[in-house]
């Protein structure tokens, strides 16, 4: 079969198209013929080193996607032959402690497609199929594969984590980025309102277009002194941030008393200052959060079924046009989701 697969570490000279052999499909799993993924930052990251992440090379990239049941057990309660699903990149082992609290995405030894095992850039996967779930309706299979890594990020952050209120304000750092987007369009959804920054004029007024109630240029202003003056000096209830040390003292000063700052990623830096008399002082939280659990993601896709949202597709290419979609999303120019064509069949 046809895949997009990683020969070592590198640059795009590492990540290969060719033929990779068939995944054989063992009892209780799905074998799905993918028809669409999108490209998230893990893949530039096991590209470039894939330090402290277990894999064996070659391995096949990709983490989200969506496609077409091609076998499944016959007993199977959910899918059948033919029916449209979006994957869920989380395989648990289902015996640990926390796998039996149902955390899941805490697993010890949790695989994920892409990182530890081969992925979802081929035109056939195999995973246990409680890992497949029904597409929603109303979606192409395009916007189906980008739930699967952003937005059950952001659901988690948000919901799980953040216990997001519908008269709550968050603060969204980064607008144009997969979780970013993702978080302003479930946060608007239920009702918060979200104010967003980027450094880039053009992503902030598409923000806006999208139902961004505040808009905070990070090239030119203050971020925190903006956000309070956005929420009448009172400060927002909610920050979600990915980039890390570059904006968590702004991240911070721009937090209500007893506010929470939700955080899953570490762009910029992980080694921020602390401000602990900040943290104590005004009873700030700051709560860790990364990708959701089979559970979490049933609640997203019945969500975005009832509300008929849709992802941001910022551009598509072909299998065989990977490395322009790997450079596309290295840029930072992208706003919403890089997407990879598998099949069209």
């Amino acid at each position: 079969m046809k895949a997009v697969y990683l020969t070592g570490h590198g640059g795009n000279e590492v990540v290969a198209v060719g033929d990779r052999p068939m995944p054989e499909r063992q009892p209780g799993e799905v074998r799905v013929r993918m028809h669409a993924a999108t490209l998230n930052r893990v893949d530039l990251y096991m590209r470039n080193s894939g330090a402290g992440i277990t894999h064996r090379l070659p391995q096949i990239m990709g983490l989200d996607g969506a496609g077409v049941v091609d076998a499944v057990d016959v007993d199977d309660p959910c899918l059948r032959p033919g029916q449209p699903v979006v994957l869920h990149a989380g395989l648990a082992c289902g015996r640990c402690e926390f796998c039996q609290r149902g955390e899941g995405v805490l697993c010890t030894r949790l695989q994920l497609l892409g990182e530890h095992r081969d992925g979802t850039f081929a035109e056939w996967v195999t995973v246990p199929a409680q890992n497949a779930f029904p597409m929603p309706a109303g979606l192409s299979l395009v916007q189906a594969a980008a739930l699967g890594v952003n937005h059950l990020t952001a659901w988690r952050m948000l919901f799980t984590k953040g216990r997001l209120q519908p008269w709550e304000t968050v603060l969204v750092f980064g607008i144009g980025g997969g979780v970013s987007l993702a978080a302003l369009q479930l946060a608007k959804q239920v009702g918060a309102r979200v104010i967003v920054t980027s450094r880039d004029a053009d992503k902030l007024e598409r923000a806006r277009a999208l139902g961004a109630d505040g808009v905070i240029d990070g090239s030119r202003e203050d971020i925190a002194k903006a956000a309070l003056a956005l929420t009448g000096g009172r400060g927002v209830d909610m920050v979600i941030e990915n980039v890390g040390e570059a904006v968590w003292s702004a991240a911070l000063k721009s937090l209500v008393r007893g506010g929470r700052l939700v955080t899953c990623g570490a762009t910029s830096g992980d080694q921020p200052p602390a401000d602990l008399r900040r943290l104590f002082i005004r009873q700030l939280q700051v709560i860790g959060s990364t990708y959701g659990d089979l559970k979490e993601f049933a609640d997203l896709l019945q969500f975005v079924g009832r509300t008929g949202l849709k992802p941001v597709i910022d551009s598509e290419f072909g299998m065989d046009d990977v490395h322009a979609a790997l450079d596309r999303l290295d840029s930072g120019r992208q706003f919403g989701k890089v997407a990879l064509r598998i099949s069209s069949d």
